[in-house]
């Protein structure tokens, strides 16, 4: 049964209520709805806790897809009880991990406003995130930070627009991602807009990020490695950086 992926319209969507579909052979839970991230698009999938009826919790130690973008599996760590299907159970996300995702992926697509260069790879963490570009250009490192964090000074807001598969089909350009194709056959792609009417950028991307960019903090670039001919790897780390690091 498809899942109600609430946080696809709420980023901020911390608890919810929900019913237990299927339990998997390894343990997975399937929910009739979920706040929790599935793992997609470089962006690692949520952890938290469900709360039983009777107040005991079940720890969950990461999301994933099923065999589609609507199968959500959330699974527990090793030793948790085992729920029933049909079990009432309510969510709790572990929101300070979440926020981290949120300000680091959000400041993943302000780095390609600042590089604007084919992606041909991505990851978002906790601490460091990569981006991976198709570039042969010499880039200094100080200069990207300085204008990175022009662009969280500037508060700039951050929305989503829904588009249909239809309109993305038509539009290929807005796809920045070289190896990697927005999810579709759910019948609408989510456009994460930053700047008022998408005036700094708009790409496809499924992720959660922050409402502002202001919200993202101090990141600075900690390195720019040569990973091939025409690639390079920029490293994003949150706070400001080390003189000679």
């Amino acid at each position: 049964m498809p899942v109600q992926a609430l946080f696809r319209d709420d980023f901020y969507r911390k608890t919810a209520e929900a019913v237990v579909t299927a339990i998997h052979d390894d343990g997975g839970i399937e929910l009739d709805r979920t706040c929790f991230y599935a793992t997609s698009g470089g962006q690692p999938g949520d952890t938290g806790l469900f709360e039983r009826a009777d107040g005991s919790r079940i720890r969950i130690a990461g999301t994933r897809n099923g065999a589609s973008k609507d199968i959500i599996i959330h699974l527990p760590r090793e030793g948790e009880p085992s729920l029933l299907v049909g079990e009432n159970v309510r969510l709790h996300l572990d929101w300070e991990r979440r926020h981290r995702l949120m300000r680091m992926h959000t400041a993943c697509h302000l780095l390609s406003v600042v590089c604007p260069y084919p992606i041909t790879g991505a990851a978002v963490g906790e601490e460091e995130s990569r981006v991976d570009f198709d570039m042969t250009d010499i880039i200094d490192k100080d200069e990207v930070t300085a204008r990175l964090m022009e662009l969280v000074a500037q508060d700039h807001p951050v929305y989503v627009q829904w588009i249909t598969d239809e309109e993305l089909a038509a539009n290929p350009g807005i796809v920045k991602s070289k190896n990697v194709r927005p999810p579709v056959g759910l019948g609408r792609v989510s456009l994460v807009c930053i700047g008022e009417n998408s005036s700094v950028d708009s790409q496809p991307c499924g992720g959660t990020h922050v409402a502002r960019t202001g919200e993202v903090g101090q990141i600075h670039i900690a390195k720019i490695e040569k990973k091939g001919k025409e690639n390079r790897r920029f490293r994003i780390r949150f706070g400001e950086a080390v003189a000679g690091g």
